[in-house]
Protein backbone atom coordinates (compact mmCIF):
# COMPACT_ATOMS: atom_id res chain seq x y z
CA UNK A 1 0.00 0.00 0.00
CA UNK A 2 3.01 2.31 0.25
CA UNK A 3 2.84 3.45 -3.38
CA UNK A 4 -0.72 4.67 -3.16
CA UNK A 5 -0.05 6.37 0.16
CA UNK A 6 2.86 8.24 -1.41
CA UNK A 7 0.60 9.13 -4.31
CA UNK A 8 -2.03 10.52 -1.96
CA UNK A 9 0.47 12.66 -0.10
CA UNK A 10 0.76 14.84 -3.20
CA UNK A 11 -2.84 14.79 -4.39
CA UNK A 12 -4.52 15.33 -1.02
CA UNK A 13 -2.72 18.60 -0.39
CA UNK A 14 -5.18 21.46 -0.14
CA UNK A 15 -8.19 19.28 -0.91
CA UNK A 16 -11.09 18.86 1.49
CA UNK A 17 -13.33 15.90 0.61
CA UNK A 18 -16.91 16.86 -0.10
CA UNK A 19 -20.15 15.02 0.61
CA UNK A 20 -20.17 13.59 -2.91
CA UNK A 21 -16.72 12.08 -2.37
CA UNK A 22 -17.97 10.12 0.63
CA UNK A 23 -21.06 9.02 -1.29
CA UNK A 24 -18.83 7.67 -4.06
CA UNK A 25 -16.77 5.89 -1.41
CA UNK A 26 -19.83 3.75 -0.66
CA UNK A 27 -20.14 2.55 -4.28
CA UNK A 28 -23.69 3.86 -4.86
CA UNK A 29 -24.22 1.89 -8.09
CA UNK A 30 -23.42 -1.38 -6.35
CA UNK A 31 -25.50 -0.25 -3.38
CA UNK A 32 -28.53 0.31 -5.62
CA UNK A 33 -28.41 -3.33 -6.76
CA UNK A 34 -28.00 -4.49 -3.16
CA UNK A 35 -30.95 -2.38 -2.01
CA UNK A 36 -33.18 -3.62 -4.82
CA UNK A 37 -32.45 -7.34 -4.37
CA UNK A 38 -32.69 -7.06 -0.59
CA UNK A 39 -36.02 -5.25 -0.92
CA UNK A 40 -37.32 -8.00 -3.18
CA UNK A 41 -36.19 -10.65 -0.70
CA UNK A 42 -37.98 -8.82 2.08
CA UNK A 43 -41.22 -8.18 0.17
CA UNK A 44 -41.65 -11.66 -1.32
CA UNK A 45 -41.13 -13.33 2.06
CA UNK A 46 -44.24 -14.96 3.60
CA UNK A 47 -44.06 -12.68 6.67
CA UNK A 48 -44.88 -9.00 6.24
CA UNK A 49 -42.90 -6.44 8.22
CA UNK A 50 -44.38 -3.17 9.43
CA UNK A 51 -43.47 -0.46 6.88
CA UNK A 52 -41.26 1.34 9.39
CA UNK A 53 -39.40 -1.89 10.19
CA UNK A 54 -39.06 -2.66 6.49
CA UNK A 55 -37.66 0.80 5.77
CA UNK A 56 -35.19 0.49 8.64
CA UNK A 57 -34.09 -2.95 7.45
CA UNK A 58 -33.38 -1.75 3.92
CA UNK A 59 -31.63 1.37 5.21
CA UNK A 60 -29.24 -0.63 7.38
CA UNK A 61 -28.63 -3.23 4.67
CA UNK A 62 -27.73 -0.33 2.37
CA UNK A 63 -25.35 1.07 4.99
CA UNK A 64 -23.76 -2.36 5.29
CA UNK A 65 -23.25 -2.44 1.52
CA UNK A 66 -21.71 1.02 1.72
CA UNK A 67 -19.40 -0.15 4.48
CA UNK A 68 -18.22 -3.01 2.26
CA UNK A 69 -17.58 -0.57 -0.57
CA UNK A 70 -15.54 1.77 1.62
CA UNK A 71 -13.43 -1.08 3.00
CA UNK A 72 -12.86 -2.38 -0.52
CA UNK A 73 -11.75 1.05 -1.74
CA UNK A 74 -9.38 1.36 1.22
CA UNK A 75 -7.70 -1.97 0.50
CA UNK A 76 -7.73 -1.75 -3.30
CA UNK A 77 -6.50 1.83 -3.57
CA UNK A 78 -3.16 0.76 -5.02
CA UNK A 79 -4.61 -1.32 -7.86
CA UNK A 80 -7.51 1.09 -8.43
CA UNK A 81 -4.94 3.80 -9.15
CA UNK A 82 -3.55 1.95 -12.18
CA UNK A 83 -6.86 0.76 -13.65
CA UNK A 84 -8.60 3.11 -16.08
CA UNK A 85 -12.05 2.06 -14.87
CA UNK A 86 -11.31 2.83 -11.21
CA UNK A 87 -8.61 5.50 -11.20
CA UNK A 88 -11.10 8.30 -10.46
CA UNK A 89 -12.47 6.65 -7.34
CA UNK A 90 -12.13 8.88 -4.25
CA UNK A 91 -9.11 7.19 -2.65
CA UNK A 92 -6.80 6.67 -5.67
CA UNK A 93 -7.79 10.10 -6.99
CA UNK A 94 -6.71 11.62 -3.67
CA UNK A 95 -10.10 13.08 -2.73
CA UNK A 96 -10.44 10.88 0.37
CA UNK A 97 -7.48 9.60 2.41
CA UNK A 98 -7.11 5.84 2.76
CA UNK A 99 -7.35 6.10 6.55
CA UNK A 100 -10.64 7.95 6.27
CA UNK A 101 -12.04 5.27 3.98
CA UNK A 102 -11.07 2.60 6.52
CA UNK A 103 -12.65 4.57 9.37
CA UNK A 104 -15.88 5.12 7.43
CA UNK A 105 -16.05 1.43 6.48
CA UNK A 106 -15.50 0.19 10.03
CA UNK A 107 -17.94 2.70 11.54
CA UNK A 108 -20.71 1.91 9.07
CA UNK A 109 -20.11 -1.82 9.51
CA UNK A 110 -20.73 -1.62 13.24
CA UNK A 111 -23.70 0.74 12.94
CA UNK A 112 -25.44 -1.22 10.19
CA UNK A 113 -25.12 -4.62 11.88
CA UNK A 114 -26.19 -3.46 15.35
CA UNK A 115 -29.09 -1.38 14.04
CA UNK A 116 -30.35 -4.16 11.75
CA UNK A 117 -30.32 -6.48 14.78
CA UNK A 118 -32.34 -3.97 16.81
CA UNK A 119 -34.73 -3.25 13.94
CA UNK A 120 -35.34 -6.87 12.89
CA UNK A 121 -33.59 -9.94 14.29
CA UNK A 122 -30.21 -11.52 14.98
CA UNK A 123 -30.31 -13.81 11.92
CA UNK A 124 -30.48 -10.89 9.48
CA UNK A 125 -27.79 -9.00 11.41
CA UNK A 126 -25.50 -12.04 11.44
CA UNK A 127 -25.90 -12.50 7.70
CA UNK A 128 -25.13 -8.81 7.12
CA UNK A 129 -22.02 -9.02 9.32
CA UNK A 130 -20.83 -12.10 7.45
CA UNK A 131 -21.49 -10.42 4.10
CA UNK A 132 -19.36 -7.40 5.03
CA UNK A 133 -16.60 -9.68 6.31
CA UNK A 134 -16.80 -11.86 3.19
CA UNK A 135 -16.55 -8.92 0.78
CA UNK A 136 -13.86 -7.01 2.66
CA UNK A 137 -11.67 -9.89 3.85
CA UNK A 138 -12.41 -13.09 1.92
CA UNK A 139 -12.87 -11.41 -1.47
CA UNK A 140 -10.97 -8.09 -1.40
CA UNK A 141 -7.99 -9.00 0.77
CA UNK A 142 -7.60 -12.70 -0.07
CA UNK A 143 -9.28 -13.97 -3.24
CA UNK A 144 -9.09 -10.98 -5.57
CA UNK A 145 -5.29 -10.94 -5.77
CA UNK A 146 -4.59 -14.64 -5.36
CA UNK A 147 -6.77 -16.72 -7.69
CA UNK A 148 -8.66 -16.54 -11.00
CA UNK A 149 -11.59 -17.98 -9.03
CA UNK A 150 -11.81 -14.60 -7.27
CA UNK A 151 -15.07 -13.54 -8.86
CA UNK A 152 -16.58 -17.04 -8.67
CA UNK A 153 -16.22 -17.45 -4.91
CA UNK A 154 -16.27 -13.73 -4.18
CA UNK A 155 -19.58 -13.42 -6.00
CA UNK A 156 -21.25 -14.78 -2.88
CA UNK A 157 -20.87 -11.36 -1.26
CA UNK A 158 -23.20 -9.78 -3.80
CA UNK A 159 -25.61 -12.69 -3.58
CA UNK A 160 -26.44 -12.38 0.12
CA UNK A 161 -28.73 -9.27 0.08
CA UNK A 162 -32.01 -11.01 -0.92
CA UNK A 163 -31.27 -13.65 1.72
CA UNK A 164 -30.72 -10.90 4.30
CA UNK A 165 -34.00 -9.26 3.29
CA UNK A 166 -35.82 -12.59 3.61
CA UNK A 167 -34.22 -13.22 7.01
CA UNK A 168 -35.17 -9.72 8.18
CA UNK A 169 -38.82 -10.58 7.54
CA UNK A 170 -38.87 -14.21 8.67
CA UNK A 171 -35.91 -14.64 11.01
CA UNK A 172 -34.74 -17.64 8.99
CA UNK A 173 -33.52 -18.82 5.58
CA UNK A 174 -35.55 -21.00 3.21
CA UNK A 175 -35.22 -22.74 -0.16
CA UNK A 176 -36.62 -19.62 -1.84
CA UNK A 177 -33.98 -17.42 -0.20
CA UNK A 178 -31.23 -19.86 -1.17
CA UNK A 179 -32.40 -19.86 -4.80
CA UNK A 180 -32.40 -16.05 -4.94
CA UNK A 181 -28.86 -16.22 -3.54
CA UNK A 182 -27.91 -18.86 -6.12
CA UNK A 183 -29.36 -16.82 -8.97
CA UNK A 184 -27.03 -13.91 -8.23
CA UNK A 185 -24.12 -16.21 -7.37
CA UNK A 186 -24.27 -18.04 -10.71
CA UNK A 187 -24.95 -14.82 -12.64
CA UNK A 188 -21.88 -13.02 -11.28
CA UNK A 189 -19.09 -14.90 -13.15
CA UNK A 190 -20.46 -14.48 -16.71
CA UNK A 191 -21.36 -10.87 -15.91
CA UNK A 192 -17.86 -9.93 -14.72
CA UNK A 193 -15.99 -12.13 -17.19
CA UNK A 194 -17.77 -10.35 -20.03
CA UNK A 195 -16.47 -7.08 -18.59
CA UNK A 196 -12.99 -8.59 -18.23
CA UNK A 197 -12.93 -9.53 -21.93
CA UNK A 198 -12.84 -5.88 -22.96
CA UNK A 199 -11.00 -4.62 -19.84
CA UNK A 200 -8.25 -7.26 -19.75
CA UNK A 201 -5.39 -4.76 -19.95
CA UNK A 202 -6.60 -2.98 -16.81
CA UNK A 203 -6.48 -6.19 -14.79
CA UNK A 204 -3.13 -7.12 -16.32
CA UNK A 205 -1.58 -3.76 -15.36
CA UNK A 206 -2.97 -4.03 -11.83
CA UNK A 207 -1.75 -7.60 -11.40
CA UNK A 208 -5.23 -8.93 -10.67
CA UNK A 209 -5.43 -12.62 -11.68
CA UNK A 210 -8.73 -12.32 -13.49
CA UNK A 211 -9.50 -15.32 -15.70
CA UNK A 212 -8.69 -13.34 -18.86
CA UNK A 213 -5.20 -12.69 -17.50
CA UNK A 214 -4.39 -16.19 -16.21
CA UNK A 215 -6.17 -18.34 -18.82
CA UNK A 216 -6.65 -15.97 -21.75
CA UNK A 217 -9.73 -14.67 -23.51
CA UNK A 218 -10.47 -17.89 -25.40
CA UNK A 219 -10.82 -19.90 -22.18
CA UNK A 220 -12.82 -17.09 -20.60
CA UNK A 221 -15.33 -17.24 -23.44
CA UNK A 222 -15.81 -20.97 -22.79
CA UNK A 223 -16.27 -20.36 -19.07
CA UNK A 224 -18.90 -17.68 -19.75
CA UNK A 225 -20.94 -20.19 -21.74
CA UNK A 226 -20.51 -22.92 -19.10
CA UNK A 227 -21.68 -20.73 -16.24
CA UNK A 228 -24.53 -19.33 -18.31
CA UNK A 229 -25.78 -22.86 -18.93
CA UNK A 230 -25.48 -23.65 -15.21
CA UNK A 231 -27.45 -20.50 -14.43
CA UNK A 232 -30.51 -21.62 -16.43
CA UNK A 233 -31.81 -24.35 -14.06
CA UNK A 234 -31.30 -22.07 -11.07
CA UNK A 235 -33.39 -19.30 -12.64
CA UNK A 236 -36.12 -21.67 -13.77
CA UNK A 237 -36.06 -23.47 -10.43
CA UNK A 238 -36.60 -20.22 -8.53
CA UNK A 239 -39.60 -19.46 -10.76
CA UNK A 240 -41.17 -22.80 -9.78
CA UNK A 241 -41.10 -22.10 -6.02
CA UNK A 242 -43.57 -20.16 -3.88
CA UNK A 243 -42.03 -16.83 -4.92
CA UNK A 244 -42.61 -17.63 -8.60
CA UNK A 245 -45.55 -18.18 -10.86
CA UNK A 246 -46.50 -18.18 -14.56
CA UNK A 247 -45.19 -14.64 -15.10
CA UNK A 248 -41.86 -15.35 -13.40
CA UNK A 249 -41.45 -18.60 -15.32
CA UNK A 250 -42.14 -16.87 -18.64
CA UNK A 251 -39.64 -14.13 -17.79
CA UNK A 252 -37.05 -16.75 -16.76
CA UNK A 253 -37.45 -18.71 -19.99
CA UNK A 254 -37.18 -15.65 -22.23
CA UNK A 255 -34.27 -14.05 -20.37
CA UNK A 256 -32.27 -17.25 -20.12
CA UNK A 257 -32.80 -18.12 -23.76
CA UNK A 258 -31.52 -14.68 -24.68
CA UNK A 259 -28.62 -15.01 -22.23
CA UNK A 260 -27.58 -18.40 -23.63
CA UNK A 261 -27.71 -17.07 -27.19
CA UNK A 262 -25.49 -14.17 -26.13
CA UNK A 263 -23.02 -16.52 -24.45
CA UNK A 264 -22.92 -18.70 -27.57
CA UNK A 265 -22.15 -15.67 -29.72
CA UNK A 266 -19.28 -14.76 -27.40
CA UNK A 267 -17.98 -18.34 -27.44
CA UNK A 268 -17.86 -18.44 -31.24
CA UNK A 269 -15.81 -15.26 -31.56
CA UNK A 270 -12.05 -14.97 -31.70
CA UNK A 271 -9.89 -12.00 -30.81
CA UNK A 272 -9.62 -10.74 -34.38
CA UNK A 273 -13.41 -10.53 -34.64
CA UNK A 274 -13.73 -8.89 -31.22
CA UNK A 275 -11.05 -6.31 -31.87
CA UNK A 276 -12.50 -5.51 -35.28
CA UNK A 277 -15.82 -4.35 -33.84
CA UNK A 278 -14.48 -3.01 -30.53
CA UNK A 279 -15.84 -5.93 -28.47
CA UNK A 280 -19.38 -4.90 -29.37
CA UNK A 281 -20.87 -8.34 -28.68
CA UNK A 282 -19.14 -8.64 -25.32
CA UNK A 283 -20.21 -5.15 -24.29
CA UNK A 284 -23.81 -5.86 -25.33
CA UNK A 285 -23.77 -9.09 -23.30
CA UNK A 286 -22.44 -7.21 -20.27
CA UNK A 287 -25.16 -4.54 -20.54
CA UNK A 288 -27.86 -7.15 -20.98
CA UNK A 289 -26.59 -9.05 -17.94
CA UNK A 290 -27.53 -6.05 -15.81
CA UNK A 291 -31.06 -6.08 -17.20
CA UNK A 292 -31.17 -9.86 -16.81
CA UNK A 293 -30.79 -9.69 -13.05
CA UNK A 294 -33.04 -6.67 -12.61
CA UNK A 295 -35.88 -8.21 -14.62
CA UNK A 296 -35.68 -11.53 -12.76
CA UNK A 297 -36.07 -9.83 -9.40
CA UNK A 298 -38.68 -7.44 -10.75
CA UNK A 299 -40.69 -10.48 -11.84
CA UNK A 300 -40.54 -11.89 -8.29
CA UNK A 301 -41.83 -8.56 -7.02
CA UNK A 302 -44.67 -8.32 -9.54
CA UNK A 303 -45.67 -11.91 -8.83
CA UNK A 304 -45.90 -11.14 -5.12
CA UNK A 305 -47.96 -8.01 -5.82
CA UNK A 306 -50.43 -9.98 -7.94
CA UNK A 307 -51.00 -12.78 -5.41
CA UNK A 308 -53.54 -10.92 -3.23
CA UNK A 309 -55.71 -10.55 -6.34
CA UNK A 310 -55.45 -14.21 -7.25
CA UNK A 311 -53.42 -13.40 -10.37
CA UNK A 312 -49.93 -14.46 -9.31
CA UNK A 313 -48.25 -17.51 -7.88
CA UNK A 314 -48.87 -21.17 -8.46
Amino acid sequence: MSDIHAYQTTTDAGHEPGFGDYVQLLKPRVMSLVVFTALVGLLVAPVALHPVEAFAAILFIALGAGASGALNMWWDADIDAVMRRTARRPVPAGRVAAGEALAVGLALSGISVVMLWLATNWAAAALLAFTIFFYAVIYSIWLKRSTPQNIVIGGAAGAFPPMIGWAAATGSVSVEALLMFSLIFMWTPPHFWALALFMKEDYHKAGVPMLTVTHGRKATRAYILAYTLLLVPVAVGAALTSIGGPLTLAVAVVLNLWFVVGALRIRRRDEAMAEADGYAVEKAFFRFSLMYLFLHFAAFLVEAALKPYGLGGW
